[in-house]
């Protein structure tokens, strides 16, 4: 059964199956209500939203993330802030209830380790959203295994090369939770990823993967950034192109300038570059909504206390965001795929054409 939101505005049809996580866009409609084929650039209002429900990570003195290889975007080795309370969540979820088909569960630490991450779930059940979250698998239990069999659509472990890595997957995998190992791609493991995809050498009974592209926000380091020149991007994503891999390969959106210029095999209706402000956004702890939770100095920020989530989605910082994307790569053939990479951090962008021009 799935999901189906009409955007009168925009002039689209957004469809949702919960169970599968199955999720498409028709292109605009004319007045016909025939699909034209061009995708439409924006919704009236998000269709997942990224919450950060935790404020600080209890894993935080240990460094995990650290020894893992992985800089903490957000900081969860230096900032000690609240968790999100369930009363903020709740009022959050309420405004969306039959406008948005995911939350994504995340913030600053494992969302498993929120004190009150059951009550959290079940407001999701509630509100007729499907949770999702990421996690390290540190503190995970067989408890929480069952409560994500029960109310969520997936659970990501991170790739920590760890035994609780591996001992969380095994958990989920065996409950009969959809799991997904998310893999942070950057100079310092794309040569394990090479290895490890060649040889399909990742946990059996895994959904997918998904590569996230590294980032020089918070504790990620300038000199993980991995550029386009790289002969290993090109390796990777041919590898990737070639599938034949017994479980899904998915990349983020941060990932597309990648695809679009090394991927054959990639059909152009799988690619979606990013979302921020245009189907997508995140809410911190704070309750401070932003276009994309990378945007750790809240340049865009607008404050939920102060403003709705359509207040904030329509306003003048979100609409400046989306300038970007619309405006980017304006003279490259491929930017209706890519549309210049990403607005915040133009050096991730794996592209080298002569006619990138990111405003």
């Amino acid at each position: 059964m799935y999901q189906k939101i009409v955007d009168e505005k925009y002039k689209f049809i957004a469809m949702f199956n919960p169970r599968s996580g199955a999720y498409l866009r028709t292109g605009i409609l004319n007045e016909q209500g025939r699909d034209t084929g061009v995708d439409p650039f924006r919704a009236s209002f998000p269709h997942l939203i990224d919450v950060g429900i935790m404020g600080h990570c209890i894993h935080g003195k240990t460094g995990l993330c650290v020894k893992a290889g992985i800089g903490c975007y957000q900081s969860g080795l230096k900032i000690d802030e609240p968790n999100m309370a369930v009363e903020d969540f709740a009022a959050i979820a309420r405004q969306c209830k039959g406008r948005v088909n995911q939350f994504a569960l995340g913030g600053r630490g494992d969302p498993d380790q929120h004190e009150q991450i059951e009550e959290i779930l079940q407001i999701c059940n509630e509100n007729e959203i499907v949770p999702n979250f990421t996690t390290s698998g540190f503190g995970l239990t067989p408890e929480h295994a069952k409560m994500c069999k029960k109310y969520c659509g997936a659970v990501a472990v991170s790739w920590y090369r760890s035994e609780y890595t591996l001992k969380a997957i095994r958990l989920l995998v065996d409950a009969g939770v959809k799991t997904n190992i998310h893999y942070v791609l950057g100079n310092n493991t794309i040569d394990e990823l090479i290895d490890r995809l060649s040889k399909d050498d990742f946990p059996e009974g895994i959904n997918g993967l998904v590569i996230l592209l590294h980032k020089p926000v918070g504790l990620g380091s300038q000199k993980n950034v991995l550029r386009d020149s790289d002969p290993r991007v090109k390796e990777l994503y041919q590898l990737i192109d070639k599938g034949n891999h017994t479980f899904k390969v998915g990349m983020d959106s941060c990932s597309v300038p990648g695809i679009v210029n090394h991927c054959k095999n990639v059909i152009p209706e799988a690619i979606d570059p990013c979302e921020g402000a245009r189907f997508s956004c995140y809410v911190g702890p704070d309750m401070v909504m932003l276009p994309c939770s990378f945007d750790q100095q809240q340049k865009y920020g607008i404050s939920l206390r102060e403003h709705s989530i359509e207040e904030a989605w329509n306003s003048e910082s979100f609409d400046a965001f989306r300038n970007i994307l619309a405006t980017g790569c304006t003279e490259c053939q491929k930017r209706e795929n890519c549309m210049g990479g990403c607005p915040l951090l133009p050096e991730i962008v794996l592209c080298e054409d002569k006619s990138k021009k990111i405003i």
